[in-house]
Protein backbone atom coordinates (compact mmCIF):
# COMPACT_ATOMS: atom_id res chain seq x y z
CA UNK A 1 0.00 0.00 0.00
CA UNK A 2 1.04 3.49 -0.33
CA UNK A 3 1.79 5.67 2.63
CA UNK A 4 -0.96 6.23 1.52
CA UNK A 5 2.90 -11.48 -22.48
CA UNK A 6 6.13 -10.69 -22.65
CA UNK A 7 9.01 -12.13 -20.15
CA UNK A 8 11.94 -10.37 -19.70
CA UNK A 9 14.73 -12.85 -19.53
CA UNK A 10 16.83 -12.85 -16.14
CA UNK A 11 19.40 -9.50 -17.23
CA UNK A 12 22.21 -8.63 -14.14
CA UNK A 13 21.28 -4.93 -13.33
CA UNK A 14 23.87 -2.67 -13.95
CA UNK A 15 24.06 -1.00 -10.51
CA UNK A 16 25.90 -2.79 -7.75
CA UNK A 17 26.37 -1.77 -4.54
CA UNK A 18 27.94 -2.43 -0.77
CA UNK A 19 26.16 -3.32 2.26
CA UNK A 20 25.86 -0.54 4.52
CA UNK A 21 26.86 -1.53 8.88
CA UNK A 22 26.11 1.28 10.58
CA UNK A 23 22.47 2.10 12.10
CA UNK A 24 20.73 5.31 10.55
CA UNK A 25 20.76 8.10 12.91
CA UNK A 26 17.04 8.49 12.43
CA UNK A 27 16.21 5.14 13.23
CA UNK A 28 15.66 3.92 17.13
CA UNK A 29 15.50 0.87 19.05
CA UNK A 30 13.02 0.33 21.42
CA UNK A 31 10.45 -1.70 23.57
CA UNK A 32 6.79 -0.79 24.62
CA UNK A 33 3.84 -1.98 23.67
CA UNK A 34 1.84 -0.33 20.62
CA UNK A 35 -2.02 -0.74 21.16
CA UNK A 36 -4.14 -3.12 22.22
CA UNK A 37 -5.52 -6.31 21.33
CA UNK A 38 -9.21 -6.88 20.66
CA UNK A 39 -10.64 -10.64 21.04
CA UNK A 40 -13.78 -11.41 18.89
CA UNK A 41 -14.39 -15.07 19.04
CA UNK A 42 -13.10 -17.98 21.64
CA UNK A 43 -11.08 -19.26 18.85
CA UNK A 44 -8.40 -16.30 18.92
CA UNK A 45 -7.31 -17.62 22.29
CA UNK A 46 -6.13 -20.52 20.72
CA UNK A 47 -3.81 -18.45 18.91
CA UNK A 48 -3.22 -15.49 20.83
CA UNK A 49 -1.61 -15.82 24.41
CA UNK A 50 -3.87 -14.21 26.77
CA UNK A 51 -1.28 -12.03 27.91
CA UNK A 52 0.58 -11.64 24.59
CA UNK A 53 1.51 -7.74 23.95
CA UNK A 54 1.86 -6.46 20.00
CA UNK A 55 5.78 -4.65 21.10
CA UNK A 56 7.63 -1.92 18.86
CA UNK A 57 11.05 -3.18 19.13
CA UNK A 58 12.16 -0.37 16.44
CA UNK A 59 11.04 3.31 15.12
CA UNK A 60 11.53 6.20 13.29
CA UNK A 61 11.06 4.74 9.93
CA UNK A 62 8.76 6.65 6.90
CA UNK A 63 6.88 3.23 6.07
CA UNK A 64 8.10 0.41 7.34
CA UNK A 65 6.74 -2.99 4.87
CA UNK A 66 7.69 -6.63 3.93
CA UNK A 67 9.13 -8.63 6.54
CA UNK A 68 10.64 -11.50 5.71
CA UNK A 69 12.91 -13.91 8.25
CA UNK A 70 16.31 -14.89 6.88
CA UNK A 71 17.04 -18.42 8.83
CA UNK A 72 20.78 -18.47 7.76
CA UNK A 73 21.31 -15.20 8.97
CA UNK A 74 19.29 -14.85 12.20
CA UNK A 75 17.77 -11.98 11.47
CA UNK A 76 14.49 -10.31 9.45
CA UNK A 77 14.53 -7.96 7.00
CA UNK A 78 12.13 -5.66 6.00
CA UNK A 79 11.76 -2.55 3.48
CA UNK A 80 11.39 1.44 4.18
CA UNK A 81 9.79 2.30 1.00
CA UNK A 82 9.87 6.03 0.65
CA UNK A 83 13.62 5.89 1.53
CA UNK A 84 14.55 3.48 -0.78
CA UNK A 85 16.26 1.43 2.27
CA UNK A 86 16.24 -2.28 3.13
CA UNK A 87 16.93 -2.75 7.30
CA UNK A 88 17.89 -5.85 9.01
CA UNK A 89 16.87 -6.40 12.67
CA UNK A 90 18.81 -8.76 14.97
CA UNK A 91 18.16 -9.85 18.67
CA UNK A 92 20.63 -7.34 20.55
CA UNK A 93 22.48 -5.89 17.80
CA UNK A 94 18.85 -3.79 16.32
CA UNK A 95 18.31 -2.04 13.33
CA UNK A 96 21.02 -1.55 10.77
CA UNK A 97 20.56 -0.67 7.07
CA UNK A 98 21.17 -4.01 4.74
CA UNK A 99 20.77 -2.38 1.67
CA UNK A 100 20.57 1.03 -0.01
CA UNK A 101 18.87 1.44 -3.00
CA UNK A 102 16.70 -1.53 -2.57
CA UNK A 103 13.73 -0.91 -4.98
CA UNK A 104 15.20 2.25 -7.33
CA UNK A 105 19.10 2.13 -9.10
CA UNK A 106 18.40 5.21 -11.08
CA UNK A 107 20.41 8.34 -11.45
CA UNK A 108 17.94 10.89 -11.52
CA UNK A 109 16.74 11.88 -7.69
CA UNK A 110 12.67 11.06 -7.12
CA UNK A 111 10.40 10.97 -4.03
CA UNK A 112 7.41 8.66 -4.21
CA UNK A 113 7.73 5.69 -3.17
CA UNK A 114 10.81 4.28 -5.10
CA UNK A 115 12.06 1.55 -3.00
CA UNK A 116 11.08 -2.27 -2.13
CA UNK A 117 7.93 -3.52 -0.45
CA UNK A 118 7.17 -6.94 -0.25
CA UNK A 119 10.21 -8.59 0.26
CA UNK A 120 10.59 -12.70 -0.15
CA UNK A 121 12.55 -15.91 0.02
CA UNK A 122 12.62 -18.21 -3.29
CA UNK A 123 12.83 -21.93 -3.27
CA UNK A 124 16.55 -21.44 -2.41
CA UNK A 125 16.51 -19.08 0.23
CA UNK A 126 17.28 -16.17 -1.94
CA UNK A 127 16.23 -12.76 -1.36
CA UNK A 128 13.35 -11.73 -3.90
CA UNK A 129 12.25 -7.85 -3.75
CA UNK A 130 9.57 -6.36 -5.84
CA UNK A 131 10.90 -2.95 -6.13
CA UNK A 132 8.92 -0.11 -6.76
CA UNK A 133 11.38 2.12 -8.97
CA UNK A 134 12.68 -0.07 -10.97
CA UNK A 135 9.99 -1.83 -11.63
CA UNK A 136 10.81 -5.42 -11.73
CA UNK A 137 10.46 -8.59 -9.35
CA UNK A 138 14.27 -9.32 -9.11
CA UNK A 139 16.66 -11.06 -7.32
CA UNK A 140 20.03 -10.23 -4.54
CA UNK A 141 22.93 -11.81 -5.25
CA UNK A 142 24.99 -11.85 -2.25
CA UNK A 143 28.26 -12.54 -3.02
CA UNK A 144 28.49 -10.27 -5.85
CA UNK A 145 25.94 -7.40 -4.59
CA UNK A 146 23.81 -7.40 -7.33
CA UNK A 147 20.28 -7.53 -8.56
CA UNK A 148 19.32 -10.10 -11.14
CA UNK A 149 15.80 -9.28 -12.82
CA UNK A 150 13.28 -12.05 -12.82
CA UNK A 151 10.61 -10.41 -14.99
CA UNK A 152 9.51 -6.63 -15.71
CA UNK A 153 7.85 -7.07 -18.46
CA UNK A 154 4.18 -7.87 -19.90
CA UNK A 155 3.51 -8.58 -23.48
CA UNK A 156 6.53 -5.83 -23.80
CA UNK A 157 5.06 -3.38 -21.25
CA UNK A 158 6.78 -2.23 -18.52
CA UNK A 159 4.98 -3.38 -15.09
CA UNK A 160 3.28 -0.91 -12.94
CA UNK A 161 5.45 -1.59 -9.35
CA UNK A 162 5.36 -4.91 -8.39
CA UNK A 163 4.02 -4.98 -4.84
CA UNK A 164 4.60 -8.06 -3.11
CA UNK A 165 4.41 -11.88 -4.02
CA UNK A 166 4.44 -15.69 -2.62
CA UNK A 167 6.41 -18.96 -3.83
CA UNK A 168 4.24 -21.73 -4.47
CA UNK A 169 5.56 -24.82 -3.49
CA UNK A 170 6.70 -26.03 -7.10
CA UNK A 171 8.80 -23.06 -7.57
CA UNK A 172 5.86 -20.36 -8.75
CA UNK A 173 5.91 -16.94 -7.97
CA UNK A 174 2.66 -15.10 -7.21
CA UNK A 175 2.58 -11.24 -7.24
CA UNK A 176 0.44 -8.57 -7.57
CA UNK A 177 1.39 -5.27 -9.68
CA UNK A 178 -0.70 -2.08 -8.52
CA UNK A 179 0.69 1.41 -9.21
CA UNK A 180 1.44 2.48 -5.58
CA UNK A 181 4.94 3.09 -7.01
CA UNK A 182 4.46 5.50 -9.64
CA UNK A 183 4.68 8.97 -9.07
CA UNK A 184 1.09 9.86 -9.85
CA UNK A 185 -0.49 7.00 -9.74
CA UNK A 186 -3.08 4.93 -12.10
CA UNK A 187 -2.55 9.00 -14.08
CA UNK A 188 1.21 8.90 -14.43
CA UNK A 189 2.40 9.01 -18.08
CA UNK A 190 4.73 6.20 -17.60
CA UNK A 191 2.11 3.77 -16.81
CA UNK A 192 2.03 1.52 -19.97
CA UNK A 193 -0.62 -1.31 -19.02
CA UNK A 194 -4.28 0.15 -18.68
CA UNK A 195 -4.66 -1.68 -15.66
CA UNK A 196 -3.88 -2.98 -12.17
CA UNK A 197 -2.78 -7.19 -12.28
CA UNK A 198 -1.91 -10.38 -9.90
CA UNK A 199 0.46 -12.64 -12.27
CA UNK A 200 1.88 -15.86 -12.34
CA UNK A 201 5.81 -16.18 -13.07
CA UNK A 202 6.17 -20.46 -13.81
CA UNK A 203 9.66 -21.25 -12.60
CA UNK A 204 10.22 -21.77 -16.14
CA UNK A 205 10.35 -18.25 -16.37
CA UNK A 206 6.70 -18.12 -18.41
CA UNK A 207 4.87 -14.84 -17.43
CA UNK A 208 0.47 -15.47 -17.08
CA UNK A 209 -2.08 -12.62 -15.52
CA UNK A 210 -4.14 -14.10 -13.28
CA UNK A 211 -6.68 -11.29 -12.86
CA UNK A 212 -6.78 -7.80 -14.13
CA UNK A 213 -10.17 -7.51 -12.47
CA UNK A 214 -8.95 -5.81 -8.64
CA UNK A 215 -8.51 -1.84 -8.82
CA UNK A 216 -5.55 -2.17 -6.34
CA UNK A 217 -4.06 -5.39 -5.88
CA UNK A 218 -1.61 -5.82 -2.82
CA UNK A 219 -0.93 -9.00 -0.35
CA UNK A 220 -1.00 -12.09 -1.55
CA UNK A 221 -1.12 -15.66 -0.14
CA UNK A 222 -1.45 -19.11 0.11
CA UNK A 223 -3.71 -21.68 2.05
CA UNK A 224 -1.82 -24.15 3.87
CA UNK A 225 -2.65 -26.61 0.50
CA UNK A 226 -2.11 -23.93 -1.60
CA UNK A 227 -5.78 -24.46 -2.98
CA UNK A 228 -6.53 -20.96 -2.14
CA UNK A 229 -4.84 -17.86 -3.04
CA UNK A 230 -5.66 -14.67 -0.86
CA UNK A 231 -5.24 -11.36 -2.53
CA UNK A 232 -5.83 -7.75 -0.56
CA UNK A 233 -7.71 -5.02 -2.64
CA UNK A 234 -6.41 -1.54 -1.16
CA UNK A 235 -9.12 0.39 -2.04
CA UNK A 236 -10.87 2.30 -0.04
CA UNK A 237 -13.93 2.32 -2.21
CA UNK A 238 -13.54 -1.52 -2.35
CA UNK A 239 -11.46 -2.34 0.86
CA UNK A 240 -11.90 -6.20 0.71
CA UNK A 241 -9.76 -9.58 0.89
CA UNK A 242 -10.47 -11.85 -2.35
CA UNK A 243 -10.31 -15.97 -2.40
CA UNK A 244 -9.49 -18.13 -5.55
CA UNK A 245 -9.37 -21.26 -6.18
CA UNK A 246 -6.59 -22.38 -7.48
CA UNK A 247 -6.06 -24.97 -10.81
CA UNK A 248 -4.16 -27.87 -11.43
CA UNK A 249 -2.72 -25.55 -14.02
CA UNK A 250 -1.94 -22.48 -11.68
CA UNK A 251 -4.50 -20.54 -12.98
CA UNK A 252 -7.41 -19.50 -10.59
CA UNK A 253 -11.07 -19.04 -10.99
CA UNK A 254 -14.26 -18.47 -8.58
CA UNK A 255 -12.85 -15.43 -7.07
CA UNK A 256 -14.83 -14.32 -4.59
CA UNK A 257 -15.04 -11.56 -1.46
CA UNK A 258 -13.54 -13.68 1.43
CA UNK A 259 -13.88 -10.21 3.85
CA UNK A 260 -15.42 -6.68 3.47
CA UNK A 261 -13.51 -4.12 5.30
CA UNK A 262 -15.27 -1.07 3.29
CA UNK A 263 -17.49 -0.26 6.18
CA UNK A 264 -14.05 -0.34 8.48
CA UNK A 265 -12.59 2.31 5.91
CA UNK A 266 -15.80 4.39 5.83
CA UNK A 267 -15.59 4.46 9.84
CA UNK A 268 -12.11 5.95 9.81
CA UNK A 269 -10.54 3.11 10.88
CA UNK A 270 -6.46 3.34 10.02
CA UNK A 271 -5.15 2.06 7.10
CA UNK A 272 -6.69 -0.44 4.21
CA UNK A 273 -6.31 -4.47 3.05
CA UNK A 274 -2.85 -4.92 2.96
CA UNK A 275 0.38 -7.38 3.29
CA UNK A 276 -1.27 -10.78 5.13
CA UNK A 277 0.45 -14.16 6.28
CA UNK A 278 -1.02 -17.48 7.09
CA UNK A 279 -0.16 -19.92 9.77
CA UNK A 280 -0.38 -23.91 9.46
CA UNK A 281 -3.94 -24.29 10.10
CA UNK A 282 -5.15 -21.83 7.40
CA UNK A 283 -5.87 -18.95 9.82
CA UNK A 284 -5.04 -15.43 8.23
CA UNK A 285 -3.33 -12.68 9.63
CA UNK A 286 -4.17 -9.44 7.27
CA UNK A 287 -3.13 -5.96 7.72
CA UNK A 288 -6.30 -3.82 7.28
CA UNK A 289 -8.40 -1.22 8.58
CA UNK A 290 -7.74 -0.78 12.15
CA UNK A 291 -4.22 -2.70 12.07
CA UNK A 292 -3.81 -6.93 12.29
CA UNK A 293 -7.01 -8.61 11.30
CA UNK A 294 -6.96 -12.44 12.01
CA UNK A 295 -9.67 -14.21 9.89
CA UNK A 296 -10.37 -18.21 10.29
CA UNK A 297 -10.44 -19.65 6.90
CA UNK A 298 -14.13 -19.69 7.27
CA UNK A 299 -14.35 -15.90 6.78
CA UNK A 300 -14.83 -15.11 10.36
CA UNK A 301 -13.20 -12.09 12.27
CA UNK A 302 -11.47 -13.75 15.06
CA UNK A 303 -9.85 -10.72 16.65
CA UNK A 304 -7.41 -7.26 15.80
CA UNK A 305 -3.86 -6.16 16.98
CA UNK A 306 -5.10 -2.86 17.05
CA UNK A 307 -2.13 -0.74 16.12
CA UNK A 308 -3.49 2.44 16.28
CA UNK A 309 -1.82 3.34 12.86
CA UNK A 310 -1.90 2.64 9.36
CA UNK A 311 -0.55 -1.31 9.09
CA UNK A 312 1.52 -2.53 6.06
CA UNK A 313 2.53 -6.32 6.55
CA UNK A 314 3.21 -9.04 9.01
CA UNK A 315 5.69 -11.65 8.65
CA UNK A 316 6.32 -15.20 10.43
CA UNK A 317 9.96 -15.81 12.09
CA UNK A 318 12.07 -17.04 14.65
CA UNK A 319 10.74 -20.44 15.62
CA UNK A 320 7.32 -19.67 13.69
CA UNK A 321 5.62 -18.75 16.93
CA UNK A 322 7.09 -15.32 16.25
CA UNK A 323 4.80 -12.63 14.33
CA UNK A 324 6.70 -9.12 12.69
CA UNK A 325 4.45 -7.02 12.21
CA UNK A 326 5.89 -3.32 10.06
CA UNK A 327 2.88 -0.68 11.05
CA UNK A 328 3.83 2.81 9.80
CA UNK A 329 7.06 4.35 12.13
CA UNK A 330 7.34 1.06 13.86
CA UNK A 331 8.38 -2.41 13.81
CA UNK A 332 6.90 -5.23 16.07
CA UNK A 333 6.53 -8.50 17.32
CA UNK A 334 4.49 -10.50 19.40
CA UNK A 335 4.53 -14.44 20.26
CA UNK A 336 2.20 -16.35 19.10
CA UNK A 337 0.52 -20.40 20.22
CA UNK A 338 -0.20 -20.68 16.77
CA UNK A 339 2.81 -21.24 14.26
CA UNK A 340 3.10 -19.93 10.56
CA UNK A 341 2.44 -21.39 7.06
CA UNK A 342 6.27 -23.06 6.12
CA UNK A 343 7.20 -23.84 9.60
Amino acid sequence: MNKKIGWTATAVAVFSFGLVGESAAQVKNASKPLGAIERKDPRFDALVPRDAKLMVVAEGFDWSEGPVWVPRQGCLLFSDVPRNIVYQFREGRGVEEYLAPSGYTGNVPRGGEPGSNGLILDPLKRLVLCQHGDRRVARYEENSKRFITLVDRYKGKRLNSPNDGVYKANGDLYFTDPSYGLLKGNADPAKELPFNGVYRLTYGGELTLLTDEMTFPNGIAFSPDEKTLYVANSDPKKAIWMAYDVQPDGSIKNGRVFFDATPWANEGKMGLPDGMKVDSKGNLFATGPGGVIVFAPDGTHLGTFNTGVATANCGWAEDGHVLYVTADMYLCRIPLTTKGKGY
